[in-house]
C-alpha cells in the first residue's frame, strides 16, 4: 500500500521526482485519493485517484502554482463525491467544457449579424440557382458606398446605396421578426414597391432555410414575412411597346448610334424577342452561320435554338470584325468569344440603355424599356398572323396549353419560315429592304 503523509505547503514546494524514475507521487493522508505528482521533466500537479466500476482512474486537478493546498483538497473532495455517485469526473468535465462552448457560441450567434447566415445560404444554394438569381441575392445585401461609374444620370447620387435587405441583415438573425420586417417594409414599399416584393420573397425563402438548418434553427423566425406579400400593392403591368408607325423613326435613330455593337444589339433584341440578359452574353460559338441558327441560353428551359434571320445575320456579320483579334502596338490581341463584345468586366455588353434612351429622345419617341423591345416583337408578330405557339417558342415562353406543351414542338425550318416573315414585315414598316442571306446590308451599324 502506498505511503501517505500529511501534505504541507513546504512538502509540496520541496517535492521532486527522484533520479532514475519517470514519475513519483506524494500522497495526502488528510484527503484520501489526493496526491502530488512529479515527473522527471520537472513538472508537478495535483491529481486524484479513485475506483470507478472496479477500475482505477486518475483525474488531473491542477498546478500547485495555481492552486494552494486547501483548494486542491476541496476539488479532490468534489471528485470523490462524483465517483461515489457513479459518475466519471472526466466525462463531467468534458460535458462542462462542451456546454460552455455551446453557450459562448449561442451568445455569439445572438449578436452576429444575419449577413453571416445570408452568405452561408447563398453558398449552399448557388449550385441550384441561375446566375441571375445569385446576382439578385448579392445585390439585395450589398454594402453600398461604391462609386457609380456607369449609367449615372443627372441628379443621381455619386455612390451606390446599400441593398434593400441590408438594414435587416445587419441585425442579428433572432431580431428579424414580424415587427422588424413590418417597420422596414413600410419604408421600402413606398420607395420601390417592385423591388420590395422581390425582397420579401427572397427574405422568406432565406428564413425558411435557416429554420431547417441546425446551425440557425434556434435563431430564425420563419413566419416573419408570412402573409405580408399578399398585402403589398401589386406593381402595374408594363405596356411599353413600339407601334407600327414608330418602327421607321426607331430604326433610323438606333442605326445612328455611334457604337455599332450597341446598335446591332438593340436591333437584334427587337427582331428576336430575346430577353436582354439572354442576348448580351451570346457567343460566336452559339451562332451557326452555315445553317442559320442561334442557340440562346434560356432561363426557362436551359437553352433554345431559334432561326438566324437574314437581317439579324447581316447585323452580326457587320460587327464581327470588331470582336475578333486585331493588332495593337504590334502585338495581336486575343479574339473575344462574345458577339456583342465590350470593355466591361464581363467582356460583353452590359448597359445599352443610355444609348437607347438617347436614340428615343432624338427620334421623339416615348420612353421604351429594353424589355419593351421583347414585348414589341410578340405584339408586332400578330400583324403577319404568326401562330402564337411559334412566337412563344422563338421568344422562349413556356407552353401555355396542353397541346403546345405535349404535342407541338416545331422544327427549326418551320420556325424560320414564320420568323423571317415577321422580320420582313417589321423591316418593311421601317422602310428597310430585307436582305438575302448572301447579300446582307443592315441599317447603318457602322461607327459614326
Amino acid at each position: 500500500m502506498a505511503t501517505r503523509i500529511k501534505l504541507t505547503q513546504g512538502r509540496v514546494d520541496g517535492f521532486s521526482c527522484p533520479p532514475g524514475k519517470d514519475q513519483d507521487f506524494l500522497r495526502d493522508s488528510e484527503m484520501p485519493g489526493l496526491a502530488l505528482r512529479a515527473t522527471a521533466a520537472g513538472n508537478k500537479g495535483y491529481v486524484y485517484e479513485g475506483k470507478l466500476d472496479g477500475k482505477t482512474i486518475r483525474v488531473t486537478i491542477g498546478d500547485p502554482e495555481a492552486l494552494n493546498l486547501a483548494e486542491a483538497r476541496d476539488k479532490a473532495a468534489e471528485i470523490r463525491v462524483m465517483i461515489r455517485a457513479g459518475r466519471d469526473p472526466r466525462v463531467v468535465k468534458a460535458e462542462a467544457i462542451a456546454a460552455d462552448a455551446a453557450k459562448r457560441q449561442k451568445a455569439k450567434t445572438e449578436t452576429t449579424p444575419a449577413l453571416e447566415a445570408w452568405q452561408a445560404y447563398i453558398t449552399a444554394r448557388t449550385p441550384r440557382w441561375s446566375a441571375r438569381h445569385c446576382a439578385d441575392h448579392e445585390y439585395m445585401a450589398r454594402e453600398g458606398g461604391q462609386a457609380i461609374t456607369r449609367g449615372r444620370r443627372a441628379g443621381m447620387a455619386e455612390a451606390k446605396e446599400p441593398g434593400i435587405l441590408r438594414p435587416l441583415l445587419e441585425k442579428p438573425l433572432r431580431a428579424i421578426d414580424r415587427d422588424a420586417v413590418a417597420v422596414w417594409l413600410a419604408v421600402e414599399v413606398e420607395r420601390r414597391p417592385t423591388r420590395a416584393r422581390l425582397a420579401v420573397a427572397l427574405l422568406g425563402a432565406f428564413l425558411r432555410w435557416c429554420a431547417d438548418n441546425p446551425a440557425y434553427r434556434d435563431q430564425a423566425n420563419p413566419d416573419a414575412v408570412a402573409r405580408m406579400k399578399k398585402d403589398m400593392p401589386r406593381p402595374g403591368a408594363r405596356d411599353d411597346c413600339l407601334q407600327r408607325e414608330q418602327l421607321q423613326p426607331w430604326f433610323d435613330a438606333v442605326g445612328k448610334i455611334p457604337n455599332p455593337t450597341q446598335s446591332a444589339y438593340l436591333q437584334t433584341l427587337l427582331l428576336t424577342g430575346a430577353r436582354r440578359n439572354e442576348l448580351a452574353p451570346l457567343q460566336w460559338a452559339d451562332v451557326d452561320l452555315q445553317w442559320n441558327s442561334l442557340t440562346i441560353r434560356d432561363k426557362v428551359e436551359g437553352e433554345r435554338t431559334i432561326p438566324l434571320t437574314p437581317y439579324v445575320k447581316a447585323l452580326l456579320l457587320s460587327i464581327k470584325p470588331a470582336s475578333i483579334s486585331s493588332l495593337r502596338g504590334g502585338a495581336a490581341t486575343a479574339a473575344s468569344p462574345f458577339v456583342f463584345a465590350s470593355n466591361s468586366s464581363s467582356g460583353h455588353i452590359t448597359e445599352p440603355r443610355i444609348a437607347h434612351n438617347r436614340a428615343l429622345a432624338a427620334a421623339g419617341l416615348p420612353p421604351l424599356t429594353l424589355h419593351g423591345l421583347r414585348r414589341s416583337f410578340g405584339t408586332l408578330a400578330e400583324w403577319v398572323e404568326a401562330p402564337a405557339g411559334v412566337v412563344a417558342q422563338v421568344m422562349g415562353h413556356a407552353p401555355s396549353a396542353i397541346a403546345e406543351k405535349h404535342y407541338r414542338r416545331r422544327p427549326l425550318d418551320l420556325l424560320r419560315m414564320w420568323h423571317t416573315k415577321i422580320e420582313g414585315w417589321v423591316l418593311e414598316q421601317a422602310g428597310i429592304e430585307q436582305p438575302a442571306n448572301k447579300a446582307a446590308k443592315p441599317k447603318a451599324v457602322t461607327a459614326a
